[in-house]
């Protein structure tokens, strides 16, 4: 599975967005999206400006000070032992620089590399790293103008930090090192940056390290990760929904009053999503009888809600933990508020990897009960009284046989996806580095499972919707019906056996750029 098939749940055009202004306070996980999806430019405050320089001239005052300073005028990690010169400390910044961006494998996507960039810049404008202003107006300037440095797959342990590959990001603002422009187009930095009329900096005493030392990359893909699954768990619901229609469920286990019983919010708002999609359908009402036979759903169809919400909360978790980075300032040393220089241990990426592990867990488990709901639409057995595989001439026909084997792929790879990465660590740096976090792996895989799960509700949307239109004369409800009608528009209702897998990409792009969740939108108002 791509990690950037659609930018995952958001591709289509919008205005150019306005520009985000970079404060000593947070950037708001609406604003990283902003910048690193939608290409917003960014301007730094005239606080932040100030903040910056007040931190600077601290910082120019211990280098001028014989007595050794970590960061300052020392080298890094096991080498902090010993005393750098003055006249050889620029060349220590960019040897810093040049050693660490030692980053492996493929090119990771823009959107995180701009997201990366913009966490680095909001943490420079706390005025608590001890910059100059001009390196952090570098990395505004490079954000406004498109110029995204190339970043590599593999490099990063998680701490100190995202060293490597925000390394890569510092080589480019150094003029170094390779980046691609507004385009795309792959060239070296001094290039790109010139073209740009953006000047590299020589970096100072202190510099080097605090472009280098944060949790920007694996808490960038944190905050474009929740933004994406709280629309694909509203869209869970809204293909459960389906489900449950399709193959002659019932509603009323989705009823207020039962979901009180267990009061665990997320669950109350999956089942009330659940119940307003559902509402006015013919389907159900056709066998809401005493004389109906089914004495229980299946749990796929009737723990939906307990599944999807838990699913929630945890992703509400996750929120609260990213709104706590975003107003961080990580790295080390830092200057205090009230002037001191002080080494911590704040560039720790444990609290940024447990949500991601916890996130690639329900993510499975969502996927999972969505490929269960789908099966059931296939068997005979189970699906009330539909063709087998919801083929046209069963024995002749497949129908969406294959399609479920494709679902069952992704599920189970998204099942080793969910092995949680923040329980692995490997000491580096000579022992000094001896606990390590390896959030960037699990942002990195997060990732992954939220194409895969993307992919999966998709292939249950496009079954359940070919379930309600063999229910005919039967009508699914207003909702189901819209989102059924959206996938008309680009996929053929039942018939004789077809080239499968443009349907299934088709399903994909509409479920990844939120139209199936908006149609159902359309005519119950916005899902929570």
């Amino acid at each position: 599975m791509s990690t950037n098939t659609l930018s995952h749940v958001e591709t289509r055009a919008q205005d150019k967005p306005a520009a985000v202004v970079v404060g000593v306070g947070a950037v708001s996980p609406e604003e990283v999206v902003r910048v690193a999806r939608f290409g917003a430019p960014v301007q730094l405050s005239e606080e932040a400006l100030a903040a910056i320089g007040a931190s600077r001239a601290r910082i120019q005052a211990l280098a001028e000070d014989p007595k050794p300073v970590y960061g300052v005028s020392t080298g890094f990690g096991a080498l902090a032992t010993r005393h750098i010169p003055l006249e050889l400390r620029a060349q220590l910044q960019r040897s810093l620089i040049r050693s660490h961006a030692a980053g492996s494998g493929p090119e990771v996507e823009r959107e995180v590399v701009r997201a990366l960039m913009l966490l680095r810049l909001s943490t420079l404008a706390t005025g608590r790293t001890g910059v100059r202003p001009e390196v952090a107006q570098v990395y505004a300037s490079l954000l406004s103008a498109g110029i995204t440095p190339v970043v590599h797959e593999y490099g990063s342990l998680g701490c100190s930090g995202d060293l490597a590959p925000l390394s890569h990001v510092a080589l480019a603002v150094i003029g170094e090192g390779t980046v691609r422009d507004a385009d795309g187009e792959l060239m070296p930095a001094a290039e790109a940056l010139a073209a740009a009329g953006i000047e590299p900096v020589e970096l100072k005493e202190k510099e080097g390290l605090a472009l280098i030392n944060g949790t920007d990359g694996m808490l960038g893909m944190l905050v474009l990760a929740c933004h994406d699954l709280r629309k694909l768990l509203s869209l869970t619901d809204v293909t459960a929904a389906m489900s449950v229609e399709g193959l002659m469920g019932t509603d009323k286990v989705f009823a207020a009053d039962l979901q009180a019983l267990r009061p665990q919010p997320g669950q109350a708002v999956a089942a009330a999503n659940m119940s307003r999609v559902l509402a006015g359908s013919g389907i159900v009402a056709s066998h809401a009888n005493p004389d109906c036979t089914v004495v229980q759903d299946a749990y796929s169809l009737r723990c939906a809600p307990q599944v999807a919400g838990g699913a929630r909360d945890t992703l509400a978790h996750a929120e609260r933990i990213a709104s706590y980075e975003l107003a961080s300032a990580v790295d080390n040393p830092v200057v205090t508020l009230d002037g001191r220089v002080e080494s911590n241990g704040n560039f720790h990426g444990a609290p940024v990897a447990y949500v991601l592990d916890f996130l690639a867990i329900v993510v499975a488990d969502v996927a999972s009960m969505s490929e269960r709901r789908t099966d059931r639409f296939l068997d005979k057995a189970r699906n009330h009284g539909l063709p087998p595989f919801l083929a046209d001439d069963p024995g002749v026909d497949s129908g969406h046989m294959i399609a479920q084997y494709t679902q069952a792929a992704i599920v189970s790879e998204l099942k080793r996806l969910a092995a949680p990465a923040s329980v692995d660590s490997i000491p580096s740096s000579a022992m000094q580095e001896d606990h390590v976090s390896m959030g960037w792996s699990g942002a990195r895989k997060l990732r992954r499972a939220v194409d895969g799960l993307t992919r999966v509700l998709a292939i249950e949307a496009l079954t359940a919707a070919r379930g309600l239109d063999l229910r005919a004369p039967l009508e699914p409800s207003p909702a189901t019906a819209a989102v059924r009608d959206t996938i008309r528009q680009h996929v053929e209702g039942p018939g004789t056996d077809r080239y499968l897998a443009p349907e299934i990409e088709a399903a994909v792009q509409l479920a990844a750029s939120g139209a199936l969740l908006e149609s159902a939108e359309s005519v119950v108002g916005t899902l929570s």
